[in-house]
């Protein structure tokens, strides 16, 4: 385990270079105030539930993994995940779990509690140069778009109550394993609570290759033999890290994984194992002119099923670490005083085509995977991007192999761990989400309104421009910003129930249920001040 870094700072942190606890728009003005919100959390952050016979989590994060990506959901014949599956025997898999479409939004989200409109981090910004520490209206915009771009935040608000933080406070050993996506030094994961920290690229992925040599070298984090892994060694490392812990004190081990994000490569002999399942029943479409429709937009391609060979493979040795770490805590003897989290931080990529060999020996250009049923990809604000694989253990509360219909959404997972653990939240921290802990116990909540914010163009295919959406029982309405006659806004009204494709909008069917939802949307905008695109005045 010669590869993780410590921080060496002790029990209580406290910045004051920059605007404290959130914006003041938000929290009011006053140095003094904003003094005593922070020692406030401080001194909140103690366990409150000595008696807790949970005393660890480990929240395990996958990057891009879709909702149709593993086998929890039935929409897989090519994918194998028996260890999200043999985790999910142990406790409860959410159906309708949601994220921020793109990945840095939904990551501060967990660490925070708060939707992208509140901290601003709206896009995949955090490894960008610059820092900026709120979202900002765009100035630009392309002639053919009607509005501008939110220009999103790249780094978080250092004083922000984050779960690292609230959790070392209350004297958990706390570890950090594989993508970060939210700043390097001084936002890394040793400046946001966490003891130690497994070197990695500060980018979106690995910075060349999933085998060796990755194309990214560090002193502490050398390679190993060539071809070697990288979420293979992130795991092994974890597991260093669970046995040499030190052992009078609960911890949090975050694993985020960088599978299965860009680039796209896998173990040799595992893609020729996907290749030999898939056999010859490759989608004829899927000759080479499809790249020039991949690249106009997804719609085209919406029903092609999942036929990446090399996708395959990457969701495979995904599965393999979550398989090591639970390994590992059985063989530690502590799985059950310790919460497990299976998570994925937005919708499978429909946007990016790989060339494949088939068995035959013919080439073929296809979408990475596929999300039908569902509509839409990661980068959209339609149910593929946004819903997400989720599963949940909680020793002695979750029934083995339930599922549970309840919404639940990233931003809840920060009040529901700190309920899990017995610790309190931060006095005075502004958290949007919801603690679902109710749904653990078996439950079926129904949940407060639902937001998802996605106020950028991006550079996914044109159809759905800045947007947000709002989900209320069966019913989620989507804005879309400008979009309509004369500037004023579009609207896609769907009942999920029916129709979980989002394949007919109802909102001209139901004008008084947008009106209804649309108003969530307008009281949602006003109490969070919401930073929203503006009108581009060059449109043609």
């Amino acid at each position: 385990m010669k590869g993780i870094r410590a921080n060496g700072y002790g029990s209580v942190i406290i910045f004051l270079n920059r605007t404290q606890w959130g914006s003041d728009r938000v929290m009011g003005n006053g140095f003094l105030f904003r003094f005593l919100c922070l020692f406030g959390a401080i001194a909140a952050c103690q366990t409150v539930a000595a008696d807790n016979p949970v005393r660890n989590i480990v929240l395990i994060l996958a990057d891009d993994l879709g909702w149709a990506d593993t086998t929890l959901y039935g929409k897989t014949s090519l994918y194998e995940t028996p260890n999200i599956e043999r985790l999910a025997a142990r406790g409860m898999t959410f159906a309708n779990a949601y994220a921020s479409p793109i990945c840095s939004p939904t990551r501060a989200s967990i660490m925070t509690g708060q939707n992208p409109a509140r901290h601003g981090m709206t896009a995949p910004a955090a490894h960008l140069a610059n820092e900026q520490f709120e979202a900002t209206v765009g100035e630009r915009a392309l002639p053919d778009q009607k509005c501008t771009n939110v220009k999103s935040a790249t780094r978080l608000d250092p004083d922000l109550p984050m779960l690292g933080k609230v959790l070392h406070n209350a004297g958990y050993a706390t570890a950090h394993f594989g993508k970060w996506h939210l700043g390097r030094e001084p936002h890394s994961p040793l400046e946001s609570g966490f003891d130690s920290d497994l070197p990695h690229w500060w980018g979106p992925g690995p910075k060349s290759s999933y085998l060796a040599p990755w194309g990214y070298t560090n002193p502490q984090f050398k390679e190993g033999q060539p071809g070697e892994h990288i979420e293979d060694r992130m795991a092994a490392e974890a597991v260093a890290w669970l046995k040499q812990r030190d052992r009078t004190k609960p911890f949090f081990l975050n694993y985020w994984q960088f599978s299965v994000h860009a680039p796209f490569g896998a173990k040799p002999e595992l893609i020729e194992r996907y290749r030999k399942k898939l056999g010859t029943s490759v989608d004829s479409r899927t000759k080479p002119d499809v790249r020039e429709k991949l690249l106009a937009s997804h719609e085209p391609l919406m029903g092609l099923p999942q036929q990446s060979p090399t996708y395959a493979a990457m969701v495979h040795s995904l599965d393999d670490a979550v398989g090591s770490l639970l390994d590992a805590l059985d063989a530690e003897g502590i799985a059950d005083e310790t919460v497990i989290i299976f998570y994925s931080d937005n919708g499978g990529n429909i946007h990016c085509g790989v060339e494949e060999t088939a068995a035959s020996g013919e080439k073929y250009i296809t979408p990475i995977t596929s999300n039908r049923p569902l509509r839409g990809g990661k980068g959209g604000i339609h149910e593929g991007g946004v819903r997400v694989p989720a599963v949940v253990f909680w020793p002695g509360v979750t029934k083995p192999g339930s599922r549970n219909e309840t919404r639940i959404q990233a931003i809840d997972l920060y009040p529901t761990v700190l309920h899990m653990l017995g610790v309190e939240s931060p006095k005075n921290a502004v958290i949007d989400g919801v603690d679902f802990t109710e749904a653990l116990r078996g439950a079926e909540v129904e949940r407060s309104p639902m937001f998802t914010y996605l106020p950028s163009h991006g550079n996914t295919p044109h159809w759905l421009p800045p947007s947000m959406s709002v989900h209320v029982g069966d019913w989620k309405l989507i804005r879309t910003f400008y979009y309509g006659e004369d500037n004023a806004h579009d609207y896609r009204l769907y009942n999920l129930r029916d129709d979980i494709g989002e394949s007919n909008n109802l909102a001209t069917e139901h004008p008084e249920k947008v009106r209804e939802l649309d108003s969530l949307i307008d009281t949602y905008i006003k109490e969070v001040d919401v930073v929203l695109p503006a009108v581009n005045p060059n449109f043609d």
